[in-house]
């Protein structure tokens, strides 16, 4: 790999710092070297400073010349739905004349119709729109995505996305953290304890062998997976070496945090409808809280997670898409940071950090990307802006002037 000079940056967003995720007052730290730039060499991040002092040691290395631009690491995107086939324009639809999302999928939409689509397309054809959504992330500054099974339902139909994506990290330049969540929905004809008995038996035994997925996930919710089944399907997981992850407390306060520090899991995503208790138990088992406001916009609620009390109680907070085709159909992160800015009351600098350093910590990839510090994969994006606070403040347009993937310009944004 060649060497590579990044020099004159209005902004080089460091984020160095303790090798953890970010709390409290850090979440605003982010090390900003102004006229900064970074030498990078076999991929790797080898020096980060005022460019003046780079520029000392460049020898032959390719010159780039962000002046006037924003450079930062590339967002890490800690929870999507990357692999399904087709899309839910009907729910979007029937959601803008009212209807709820548990109406819509009582009415034969929701999860399941995509889950039909999924069935029923090639693995070839999931593949081709899976590479399709990979370089939307990429578009819009996006450098590792942890993406999650859950539209097939089936023994084959789960092995078969989780393929997918194995295939897909072979195709495209965007790094996948690939995530176990067989257990999303209750097929039809099965109850779900039956079910149950098919994803721990069958499904989990299968991944693991095959070495298809690094965390195990579980939808924990009213009439999906209650608690109890859902501890039983993690923990099954966490026997067989996987990490785990869980959708909880987002449409109703089940105690699903409260669940997934019992089990000592990495993250506990969603958290709409979790209260003082649960993060409490959080803050205590050293949970990450992965935030999804895209879903809590696209379903037109107003109820989003209490981000502001889980800063002050010391979590690592954690944005994230929730890219799907039907409760989030975004890929942009930027559109998350405006959404944390003036529906969570997120400051721009920690939702910088909660979408970077924090996130890269809650994939177990915070030793090798998130922040500029030597050693460290030169993973990074230079935005078309002089300050790092305009990617929320201009929202619904791109600012990607340059995405680079282990010191390697992608051509085709």
């Amino acid at each position: 790999m060649s060497s590579l000079a990044v020099l004159h940056a209005s902004q080089l967003v460091t984020l160095t710092g303790p090798q953890r995720p970010r709390a409290g007052n850090e979440l605003s730290e982010l090390g900003i070297i102004r006229d900064g730039g970074m030498l990078i060499r076999g991929g790797k991040i080898e020096h980060i400073g005022p460019s003046d002092e780079i520029e000392k040691n460049v020898g032959d290395a390719e010159i780039v010349d962000a002046r006037g631009r924003v450079v930062m690491p590339g967002f890490v995107d800690a929870h999507t739905h990357l692999v399904f086939a087709g899309n839910r324009l009907e729910d979007f639809e029937r959601r803008s004349r009212g209807e709820t999302y548990e109406q819509i999928a009582k009415g034969g939409g929701g999860i399941w119709s995509t889950v039909e689509k999924t069935r029923a397309a090639s693995e070839l054809d999931l593949l081709a729109q899976a590479k399709e959504h990979a370089n939307w992330f990429l578009r819009c500054g996006t450098t590792t995505v942890e993406a999650k099974s859950g539209y097939g339902l089936t023994v084959e139909d789960e092995l078969k996305i989780l393929r997918v994506l194995r295939q897909l990290k072979e195709g495209v330049r965007l790094e996948i953290v690939p995530t176990f969540l067989g257990a999303h929905a209750v097929p039809r004809k099965l109850s779900p304890d039956e079910y149950l008995d098919v994803v721990i038996t069958e499904m989990l035994p299968r991944v693991t062998a095959e070495k298809l997925a690094e965390f195990c996930d579980v939808f924990c919710e009213r009439a999906y997976f209650n608690i109890d089944q859902s501890r039983k399907i993690l923990s099954a997981a966490k026997k067989l070496g996987l990490n785990l992850r869980g959708h909880v407390d987002q449409l109703t306060n089940s105690g699903g945090a409260k669940l997934i520090a019992e089990l000592g899991a990495t993250t506990a995503d969603h958290l709409e409808q979790t209260d003082e208790q649960g993060i409490a138990a959080l803050k205590k088992a050293k949970v990450q809280p992965v935030l999804l406001p895209g879903s809590v916009y696209a379903l037109g609620s107003s109820r989003y997670p209490r981000a502001r009390e889980m800063i002050k109680a010391g979590l690592g907070v954690v944005l994230a898409t929730d890219f799907n085709p039907g409760s989030s159909p975004t890929p942009s992160m930027p559109m998350i940071l405006s959404l944390a800015c003036t529906q969570m009351k997120m400051s721009p600098a920690e939702a910088i950090t909660a979408s970077t350093v924090n996130a890269a910590f809650s994939v177990n990839r915070g030793d090798k990307i998130g922040a500029f510090e030597p050693g460290k994969l030169a993973n990074f994006v230079i935005f078309d802006c002089e300050d790092y606070r305009e990617l929320a403040y201009w929202f619904g347009m791109p600012q990607t002037y340059a995405v680079y993937i282990r010191g390697q310009r992608l051509m085709e944004l």
